[in-house]
């Protein structure tokens, strides 16, 4: 077993209850650059979902007034996605391009959530535990997209074998700004390598983290 094979995956920089959401949103975002479309042509978005979310983070015409609104707020990161077919921790940032992007904030405000009694069954039993949010797109000139139901986020048991190409591809990412190529392939096919890792002090594998030469020290 490689550590790759070890826990979920959040594949997008999004509060837990919205990451199938965001999956739905990303696929959203491809289908209309297929149509020659964007997200400045959607009138309006139903968002099916569960009830933690809406108590949680359902806050489509609360002011986003900072970092912390952003990241709890289901529609600025689905919008975000949507607009720019990305979701990252700078997409939070007082002054960014995301936070200050008058589409984001019209689009945000078009997505309605409501709460679906099987996806809050689902999230509470104890032998799905899944968190599932649903699409429906509805654009400007009256097409309506058939919804787009993600019910697991990647990482999740139900879909852990997929998710473990986006943990490599994630290790690797964050490891990159601070370890040099070589040291990146190290550590990688170490953790590709189970036997040798049990057998590795816990210190010695600790030291492999160390470095002076990162990006941001």
């Amino acid at each position: 077993m490689s550590i790759f094979d070890l826990g979920a995956c959040l594949t997008f920089t999004a509060e837990f209850h919205s990451q199938t959401a965001i999956e739905a949103a990303k696929a959203v975002h491809h289908k209309l650059k297929d149509m020659g479309k964007s997200a400045a042509d959607i009138k309006e978005i139903t968002c099916r979902t569960h009830e933690a979310c809406i108590r949680i983070i359902d806050k489509q015409f609360k002011p986003m007034d900072n970092f912390a609104d952003r990241d709890h707020c289901i529609q600025y990161m689905a919008s975000v996605m949507l607009v720019y077919g990305r979701l990252e921790a700078t997409d939070y940032t007082d002054g960014g391009e995301a936070a200050t992007s008058p589409l984001v904030e019209s689009l945000r405000q078009k997505i309605s959530c409501v709460e679906d009694p099987q996806f809050t069954a689902d999230y509470h039993n104890e032998n799905m535990r899944t968190i599932p949010n649903a699409l429906t797109v509805t654009l400007n000139d009256g097409t309506v997209f058939e919804e787009i139901v993600v019910e697991a986020p990647l990482g999740h048991r139900l879909r852990r074998e997929e998710a473990k190409p986006e943990i490599l591809a994630k290790y690797k990412r964050h490891l990159g700004p601070h370890f040099s190529e070589e040291r990146v392939k190290q550590l990688v096919d170490l953790g590709n390598d189970g036997k040798k890792l049990e057998a590795m002090a816990v210190d010695e594998y600790v030291d492999l983290y160390v470095t002076k030469d990162s990006k941001f020290v």
